[in-house]
This record gives structure tokens, C-alpha cells and sequence, in this order.
């Protein structure tokens, strides 16, 4: 007997990955406190830039932070750890020397809701709350002025060739893309007034990558002509009136990018001096 499979189960977007998360920030030392010893995360072992960056890595994702004038997004983070309970203590351990910041958590719905020390949120969920991610970025949400999020949609289905869906309830109005298999990039509707772009940025990598290009160029809406591999663009926009309708910027990278796919390294945040165990540094799932 010829067994069933539905094979649209399997089908994804134009949108391959959603990499990375670009914010600066002003001090590397206290960066390291947050990101490495209180998240849990590594800090990227083989691209080394002194002390003008550091690249974090958290399962295939990574925030990356160059030093300067400290950015927030307009909007969520959204990661997932194998224990919110152990994430916990190693943000108690650094509490004391982060008192002067920002940083601050809570427990919301199943969740730990975090503040870095420069104020940026992230949503933190627990292994399994996401499919088969035991580390890494699921999701990152915006919020946006009210009305805009039904052409959000239309811009990411039809300009960048991925899923998208409006979708109203009592959450209020959203806009979801679909990224891979993992991920999702969305955009909640909010009344509250909208700080001023601040330029932080997101990656992601595209199948077609061409096709979007002529898109945006033929609008004047390229930011940036980076190399063969790779361009720029900051604003969402309505196709069907060409409104602007939100403003971040989009590290577009094509499939032949250098750094597509690269493997990352990720420890297991657990080892230490006091209870080492043998064979156990690597970060497992």
C-alpha cells in the first residue's frame, strides 16, 4: 500500500535563515558578562575583531555587537536555551556587577523575559517550545505603526517570495513571514509612539537573490551595494502604493555568501572549573 505524505509540509520560502542580529554596543566587558557568562552563549572563536566587535553564537544564530553608541530594537528577540531554570542562576551570578544597567528578567507565561543592560528584550523560551531548536533565534517581532502590517505581508510575499499571513485577534493585527523551517520574522501593530531607527540590522539569506534586487533598485530602495554576495536595503514598503511603512535594516546575503552555512561553535555553558565533567565542553542538540 502506497503510504500518504503531504509533501507542502516540506516546502519552504525564499528566505532560507534569518542569521544574524546586529546591535552596538558600548562595552565589550559588560557585553561579555551579559551575552557569555549570564545567557549561557559563546563568543565566536574564529573571527576575531580585537575589541571593535565580538560575535556571539547561540545554536546556527548570532548576534553581532560592534562597539559604539548602544542601538535597541524596535521590538523582541526571541531565543530558545535548553533550561530557562539554569539561565536564571548565571543571570543572578552577573546581576551585581551589571546593577548599574539595565538588565533585568521575569518569568511571563513560560517564558523569561529579559532586558539587556542596554535595554533591548529578549523573549527567552525553554528547549522544546520550538520544534526540534534546542538553541537559537526562532523569531524576531517589530513593532509597527498601526495599519501598516497587511503591506508588510504583501512586501515579504511578493517582493522577497516568502510566506507571509496578516493575521487579527486579540493580540491585536500581526504580520508573519515564514524563514526556513525554524524561523519566522514578524511585525506586531502597536499605538505606542515609534522611536527613531537607530540603524541596528538584521541577515538573512535568500534563494533568489537577484530577483528581489531588481525589485528594490528599480524603487531607488538599495542602501547599499556591499559585494557580489551581498546588498542592503532599510525600508518596508506597500507594493501596491509604494508607501514606507517601516524602516530597519536587511543584510541580504545570497546562498553563495562565504559565511553561508558556516558551522558554529557552541559550548556547553553548564562546564565549569568546580564541576567539570570530561568530553562534556561542546554544547549537545
Amino acid at each position: 500500500m502506497t503510504r500518504q505524505f503531504d509533501r507542502s509540509a516540506e516546502d519552504v520560502g525564499n528566505i532560507i535563515t534569518l542569521e544574524h542580529v546586529n546591535t552596538l554596543i558600548p562595552d565589550q566587558s559588560q557585553a561579555h558578562l551579559f551575552y557569555i557568562s549570564g545567557m549561557g552563549f559563546t563568543r565566536d572563536p574564529y573571527v576575531d575583531f580585537g575589541m571593535r566587535n565580538m560575535w556571539v553564537n547561540l545554536g546556527r544564530q548570532q548576534f553581532h555587537l560592534p562597539v559604539g553608541e548602544p542601538q535597541v530594537v524596535r521590538g523582541v528577540v526571541g531565543l530558545v536555551v535548553p533550561s530557562l531554570q539554569t539561565l536564571e542562576k548565571r543571570l543572578e551570578a552577573v546581576s551585581e556587577k551589571l546593577a548599574e544597567t539595565q538588565l533585568a528578567w521575569q518569568r511571563v507565561n513560560g517564558r523569561l523575559d529579559v532586558t539587556s543592560p542596554w535595554g533591548n528584550r529578549l523573549e527567552v523560551h525553554e528547549r522544546g517550545a520550538f520544534g526540534r531548536m534546542a538553541l537559537g533565534m526562532p523569531y524576531v517581532q517589530f513593532e509597527v505603526p498601526l495599519g501598516t502590517t497587511p503591506g508588510i505581508a504583501r512586501f515579504y510575499e511578493r517582493v522577497l517570495a516568502a510566506p507571509a499571513e496578516h493575521v487579527s485577534g486579540n493580540n491585536g493585527e500581526l504580520a508573519r513571514v515564514r524563514i526556513g523551517f525554524e524561523q519566522t520574522l514578524e511585525f506586531r501593530e502597536t499605538d505606542a509612539p515609534q522611536p527613531d531607527f537607530d540603524g541596528h540590522h538584521i541577515a538573512i539569506y535568500l534563494a533568489d537573490f537577484s530577483g528581489p534586487h531588481e525589485w528594490l533598485d528599480e524603487r531607488g530602495l538599495i542602501a547599499e551595494e556591499s559585494n557580489q554576495a551581498q546588498y542592503r536595503f532599510n525600508h518596508i514598503v506597500d507594493p501596491d502604493s509604494g508607501e514606507r511603512l517601516f524602516e530597519v535594516e536587511h543584510e541580504v546575503r545570497s546562498l553563495s555568501h562565504p559565511m553561508y552555512g558556516r558551522p558554529l561553535v557552541n559550548r556547553n555553558p553548564e562546564q565549569s572549573l568546580s564541576n567539570y565533567v570530561r568530553d562534556n565542553d561542546a554544547f549537545s542538540g
